[in-house]
């Protein structure tokens, strides 16, 4: 399979540039939206949409965008024989064909999904974010396996879980479906977006909540008895008082969205660990890890912007990034 898309992409290379339709956010209007680029992790993710579609209620519309021209594309020989001709309805129908095998694959994972696959030209990044546009849910795989597939899934992944406007799932194999739901907490509109993303995710998949608050990573003698740290400034910080603000914030945090979905059973953990590290160590064997990100902002921007960027990296499950002005689940 992958010789064929090798052969292919390079027959296109010496053909030019083929026609497709243009992307439309019409196209994915209040569905779940997955990208596609042929490797194994992008048919991971567009299996995991499907079941959040089904879950959700949602079309899934699945979609793939073919670059072109590409004449930094370098072909090496191949053994599967080529076509004697390759045209843009070559290239159509060969694509159309992989998004139909998707599509069955994705009914038999989530029965009852409702899927609808397109094609487009242009920038991954550009395509996606606009269909997805006005969808509920945008998802990506976390790698791909050719190099083609690594741009599409490394820096492409990280410019829309960045920049795109709403939520953005980056699904990795890693982690467990009957895991927990786990989710920062810092008290901030994007964690509350976050958090109103996780509870309604646990709920509608009946998994138990972890809400995470962690320091920013105090010097450890800032926490000894007494406050003994900081206390010629007047800041008097000990490790209780810390903990019972922190355990007050996530219970402030998760009060609004408890009451919407009381089903849910929630944990609270309090950290003395760095944000980053934190969310690392309790994302361990979860189903999904949901953090929250500021679009515009000053300091706490650069902070949060900072975790979220290591969560891209270093999360050890499917990973969930809202941003502080998406819609809430």
């Amino acid at each position: 399979m992958a010789d064929l898309d090798t052969q292919v992409t390079s027959v296109l290379a010496e053909h030019g540039r083929w026609t497709m339709s243009s992307p439309d956010s019409a196209v994915g209007l209040g569905a779940v939206v997955v990208g596609f680029d042929g490797s194994q992790r992008a048919r991971q993710a567009a299996h995991w949409a499907a079941r959040e579609a089904v879950s959700r209620g949602r079309r899934l519309v699945i979609v793939n965008a073919i670059r072109g021209p590409f004449p930094e594309v370098v072909v090496t020989p191949v053994s599967m024989p080529l076509p004697q001709l390759v045209d843009e309805k070559a290239v159509r129908a060969y694509t159309n064909d992989h998004l139909a095998e998707l599509a069955d694959e994705c009914e038999e994972v989530a029965p009852g999904v409702v899927v609808d696959t397109r094609v487009f030209d242009g920038h991954p990044a550009a395509v996606l974010s606009e269909v997805a546009r006005e969808a509920v849910l945008l998802v990506v795989g976390s790698s791909g396996a050719t190099g083609l597939a690594r741009v599409f899934t490394g820096s492409i992944t990280a410019d829309l879980a960045h920049h795109f406007p709403g939520p953005v799932v980056v699904v990795r194999d890693a982690g467990g479906d009957d895991g927990r739901v786990v989710v920062g907490v810092d008290g901030s509109v994007p964690s509350d977006r976050a958090v109103d993303f996780a509870v309604d995710f646990a709920s509608r998949h009946g998994r138990v909540l972890v809400a995470v608050h962690a320091t920013t990573g105090l010097p450890a003698d800032a926490l000894a008895p007494g406050g003994v740290w900081g206390q010629g400034l007047g800041l008097g910080i000990d490790a209780e008082q810390l903990r019972s603000s922190a355990e007050a914030l996530i219970a402030k945090s998760l009060e609004g969205p408890l009451e919407r979905h009381p089903e849910v059973r929630a944990e609270q953990v309090v950290s003395l660990l760095r944000p980053a590290q934190a969310l690392i160590e309790q994302a361990e064997g979860a189903a999904l890890l949901v953090v929250g990100r500021h679009g515009h902002g000053a300091v706490r921007r650069a902070l949060l912007g900072s975790v979220s960027h290591a969560m891209l990296h270093h999360a050890p499950c499917s990973l969930a990034v809202v941003r502080g002005d998406s819609p809430k689940a």
